[in-house]
């Protein structure tokens, strides 16, 4: 079976999306009209902008959603998911690629999605770490010890874990996980607490959005980040999408599960190639492919 994956912020690099649209009319369409939808030239900045202005949450989050939904459109054919999962942000791409959410409406909410994460990372400076080397259990138990809001942010394979919260909790954490003997405890360069209840101002901007926004049944299960379970019923996957942002990431989690259901093939769609590196992580018997027209 085909497992396609969908990846989230910081995939993103400079000319993204511009071999897409000189090869193929669709494409072009979908990003003119996205140029239209976000009322500014995204495409601009995708194929021409520099790697700093792609770092804007902003303009970095559109920007990979708009890579992987077009890339999976017009792949045509070739594209047939037995089911789909998206890191974070990707989760909102494997929805518009299983057609549970319309392109337009996916983009939008993407769109509201940044600006809320960006807003709610001006109300307090808060951070992330990648820690490597040690057990899940250790790493959890290490956050819940430390005074302030720090927490397990994104399970993205056995071994590596991110934790997320306030500046001062994160460094204290990762003083703490190094003695207990962490191979790693790096800050990471992002704006904010990602998947904290640092973001629960953004959480519940989004979430009004959400409920506006029609969802329909799925061409194929999703493997959401707070469930990590196959999902095709539309309110569910309402439910758990206004949870993401202050849930963790549970990608372990997800890629065990589509493997225990019978997937045996992962193909990333979009920028990067990280995604299949996390996906051998976790067992290295498994084919993983880049996804191309």
């Amino acid at each position: 079976m085909k497992a396609y994956l969908f990846p989230g912020q910081g995939a993103q690099f400079s000319g993204m999306g511009l071999d897409l649209y000189e090869a193929s009319d669709k494409a072009k369409e979908l990003f003119n009209h996205a140029n239209e939808v976000l009322g500014f030239d995204i495409t601009k900045i995708m194929f021409e902008g520099s790697a700093e202005e792609l770092k804007e949450t902003k303009v970095t989050q559109p920007a990979i959603f708009l890579h992987s939904t077009i890339l999976a459109e017009v792949m045509g054919a070739s594209f047939q998911p037995d089911m789909v999962a998206g890191h974070s942000l990707g989760e909102l791409s494997a929805l518009v690629a299983n057609r549970t959410l319309a392109f337009s409406d996916g983009l939008r909410l993407v769109y509201k999605r940044a600006l809320a994460m960006q807003k709610a990372c001006e109300i307090q400076p808060s951070t992330m770490a990648a820690v490597l080397g040690l057990e899940d259990k250790i790493v959890e138990d290490i956050c819940a010890q430390t005074e302030g809001i720090v927490v397990a942010a994104n399970y993205n394979c056995p071994g590596q874990l991110v934790i997320s919260g306030e500046v001062e909790a994160v460094n204290k954490a990762c003083e703490a996980l190094t003695e207990a003997g962490a191979r790693r405890a790096l800050l990471l360069p992002v704006g904010g607490a990602f998947h904290s209840p640092l973001m629960e101002p953004a959480r519940e901007e989004l979430a009004a959005a959400i409920e506006e926004t029609v969802f329909t049944a799925p061409a194929c299960p999703i493997y959401q980040n707070v469930s990590t379970t196959a999902v095709v019923d539309p309110s569910e996957i309402k439910n758990n999408l206004i949870a993401q942002l202050t849930a963790p990431v549970k990608w372990t989690q997800s890629l065990q599960n589509m493997i225990a259901d019978g997937a045996t093939k992962f193909i990333e769609v979009g920028p990067g190639n990280v995604l299949q590196g996390l996906v051998k992580k976790v067992d290295r018997s498994l084919e993983t492919e880049k996804a191309s027209i």
